[in-house]
Formats: structure tokens, C-alpha cells, sequence
């Protein structure tokens, strides 16, 4: 099934306006690329390394819970597994609902020098560097997914 592309986002004129209308951007994309996929084959890996559209969202949630939300991850590799017991649904409402803590977090950053509560240099270097994380594994959803069931388009 071919999905209609998304073109890139029109932001705002501010540098944090921009980094955030990417950010939201990729994030919309990976949510979508999870979002229906069938069971068992959303958990499945189709690489050697096992990866699997739904341990790459998981992932990505603890990733934004531990910049955003400043929640202490100790054992990252385990991030890429959802629980067995978790749905699709599960997943990407999680994921969802923490984008939005996130953004509630972001929604006070004016300054983009300024560091975030988590030990990072600055908000500048968070978004940028959620930005690059997304990406990358939205690039990999988007090849999982098509392996999956043929969805491509974001």
C-alpha cells in the first residue's frame, strides 16, 4: 500500500520554532509507520541485529521520556523491546502522550542556549539531537514497515 508523502513542515521564523516543526514532524512520521502495523510481524525483527518496528518506537519513547521528561534509563539495549504484553496501540499511545509532555516541557523554552533540566548542554543540542535520533530510526521504520505488509510513503 503507498501512503500519500508528507511534504516537510512550513515552520515558524525562530530557531526553535524550526527545530520543534522538524522534530514534530519525524515524530508524526514514526508514530504513523507503527501505527496499524500486524501482529506478530510489528515485533519481529527482518534484520540481524533485531530490530523491530515496535521496539524502535519504545525506544524512541524512552529516549524523549530521558531528555524531556528526565526520567533515568540505566539499561538502553532493553529499550528496544516493547513487552510482550503491549499492543501496537499501547506503544504508540505512549509514545504519543509522551511527545506531549515533551512539547509541554518545550512549550517554556524560549532560549535555546539555555540547558534543560536533564544534564544536557542546551535545548539547541536536545532538538537537534531528537532530531537526528528520529530520523534515524524513522528511516529504519520505513524500511521495516515495508517489509511488513508493502506500506511505504510518510
Amino acid at each position: 500500500m503507498r501512503r500519500r508523502d508528507t511534504p516537510p513542515p512550513r515552520t515558524g521564523g525562530t530557531e526553535i520554532e524550526t527545530l520543534r516543526g522538524f522534530l514534530d514532524y519525524l515524530r508524526t512520521s514514526i508514530a504513523a509507520k507503527v501505527e496499524g502495523a500486524p501482529e506478530p510481524q510489528v515485533r519481529t525483527a527482518a534484520v540481524p541485529s533485531g530490530t523491530n518496528l515496535l521496539g524502535l518506537l519504545n525506544h524512541l519513547t524512552q529516549v524523549e521520556r530521558s531528555y524531556f521528561l528526565g526520567v533515568k534509563v540505566t539499561d538502553w539495549p532493553a529499550t528496544f523491546h516493547a513487552a510482550p504484553t503491549d499492543t501496537v496501540t499501547d506503544v504508540v499511545t505512549g509514545y504519543r502522550d509522551t511527545v506531549k509532555r515533551a512539547n509541554e516541557i518545550l512549550d517554556q523554552c524560549t532560549d535555546p542556549s539555555a540547558p534543560l533540566a536533564r544534564a544536557a548542554p542546551s535545548v539547541r543540542w536536545v532538538l537537534t539531537h531528537m532530531i537526528e535520533e528520529t530520523a534515524r530510526h524513522a528511516g529504519h521504520a520505513d524500511i521495516l514497515r515495508e517489509l511488513v505488509d508493502g506500506t511505504t510513503g510518510r
